[in-house]
């Protein structure tokens, strides 16, 4: 069995059990189950990522997808690090990271180099009922309020 099978299977188990850690994918599998990010799979949008949704044969995952990251790399870093503690039941559950380098030749003042382009991504359980700010409000005072 290949690493994308095998990390396919490892997303689909931690769906079902709660007590499974989260864990480095593969971005070839994160591409496969967002159709390459494409943009019929985008369920959100922000400042420093787009978030795919990700189908499995078990359910569905948030993939978020993040732009700029080689400005980032530290807070990617530390944002993994606080998001493998979180366990919660009001917080949507981490389930895994990818974090892919890949080498591409390119031009730059008429040479060849070779750049590194940089994939970070998160992958988070689905919550179908859309984001948060359609539930809570703030009033002109700050208080927070439900909807």
């Amino acid at each position: 069995m290949d690493r994308q099978a095998s990390a396919r299977i490892d997303l689909e188990c931690m769906l079902l059990d709660e007590t499974k850690e989260p864990r480095a994918l593969p971005l070839p599998l994160l591409e496969d189950i967002t159709k390459s990010f494409s943009a019929d799979h985008e369920i959100g949008r922000g400042g420093f990522a787009v978030v795919y949704q990700g189908i499995l044969d078990n359910g569905m995952v948030a993939v978020k997808k993040l732009s700029n990251t080689y400005l980032y790399e530290n807070k990617f870093q530390t944002e993994i690090q606080c998001l493998m503690k979180v366990k919660h039941r009001n917080v949507v559950r981490f389930l895994g990271y990818c974090c892919d380098t890949q080498g591409q030749v390119a031009t730059h003042e008429g040479n060849f180099v070779m750049a590194d382009i940089q994939e970070r991504l998160l992958c988070f359980e689905f919550l179908p009922k859309g984001d948060l700010s359609n539930y809570i409000s703030v009033d002109l005072n700050g208080e927070t309020a439900t909807k």
